[in-house]
């Protein structure tokens, strides 16, 4: 392999930067030339893609976000979009591609490899952590510790007042990063979409632990199980106490990757690069108790619905 691409897609992830960096100077060390493909998969469409020296990815390690950008090319489902898919992978002349990101990501690397016959290894990059056949995705530590923050922070604020706060984490259908969010911050309550809630049973907990001497009260909600607006409205409408909401949103995706998430990205990049350049394709990188693991792109397990639980009810216990 002579040309080895590298692609960011999907949501961005914190540590998105290592793996590229990782990727570009293991291709560069095995004497081969990395393309970076600009603009994610609609980049790759208009074959958007430039050599990068092993020096271009200097002082990235520590960035937030993706230096190569990342958009969704929801064409590539159709026809028209594939072909021009085919059209720009033959203009780029690539041998290989890295792909950084999701499900989402994965599905289309995958259909590189079948439709196009082009030697493929993802990279799981995603702050919601709901990749099977990894413990950890990138971008996971870094989301979690950034909600952390700000919910202790809040925390103080919602003490002094005396006042229920329901703070809206990222997760739509995956509830694991909010359950840890509570039990990282010992909050009193946390709603997942995996596991149904009564909204007049989070009234009656929180006003027991009023009742048991607490001054405040912590709702952690994922996003796929209820808006906070919706949950702050019903919570004013039945207790006799101040409720406010913090939607915290993308604040959860940017800024600097913890120290873990810049070593996982650097030896899941490392790795893909290594398998692609090696002869194995059509693969995910994965790291499970800390040995590397490759699974299929596609055909993998569902997200850890027992790890969300194990979460979710220590946190309910102790909150």
């Amino acid at each position: 392999m002579k040309r080895i691409g590298v692609l960011t897609g999907g949501g961005d992830a914190a540590g998105m930067n290592a793996a590229i960096r990782a990727v570009v100077r293991t291709v560069w060390h095995h004497g081969a030339t990395a393309i970076g493909i600009k603009r994610g998969w609609q980049g790759l469409a208009e074959a958007d893609g430039a050599v990068m020296p092993a020096g271009s990815v200097s002082g990235i390690l520590h960035k937030g976000g993706t230096i190569l950008r990342t958009f969704r090319y929801p064409e590539f489902a159709t026809d028209a979009g594939t072909a021009a898919i085919g059209k720009a992978l033959r203009k780029l002349k690539l041998d290989g591609m890295v792909v950084i990101g999701g499900d989402g990501s994965f599905r289309g690397a995958d259909k590189l490899w079948r439709t196009f016959d082009l030697p493929v290894v993802g990279v799981p990059a995603t702050i919601d952590n709901d990749i099977a056949g990894t413990d950890r995705s990138i971008g996971y530590d870094t989301a979690l510790n950034i909600a952390v923050d700000a919910v202790d922070k809040i925390k103080d604020t919602a003490s002094s007042h005396g006042r229920i706060f329901v703070i809206e984490v990222m997760g739509r259908n995956y509830g694991l990063l909010a359950a840890q969010v509570a039990m990282a911050t010992g909050a009193e309550e946390v709603l997942v979409p995996e596991i149904p809630y009564d909204i007049d049973d989070v009234c009656r907990r929180i006003e027991a632990g009023y009742d048991q001497g607490k001054y405040h009260a912590m709702i952690i909600v994922a996003e796929g199980a209820g808006k906070a607006s919706y949950i702050t409205y019903e919570i004013n409408n039945r207790l006799n106490r101040p409720a406010r909401m913090v939607v915290l949103g993308h604040v959860q995706r940017g800024g600097a990757p913890t120290a873990f998430d810049r070593i996982l990205a650097t030896r899941m990049g490392h790795q893909a690069a290594e398998l692609l350049l090696t002869g194995t394709h059509g693969v995910m990188v994965g790291i499970v108790s800390n040995r590397f693991k490759t699974s299929h792109l596609v055909k993998r397990t569902g997200s850890d619905l027992a790890s969300v639980k194990r979460s979710w009810e220590l946190a309910k216990l102790l909150g």
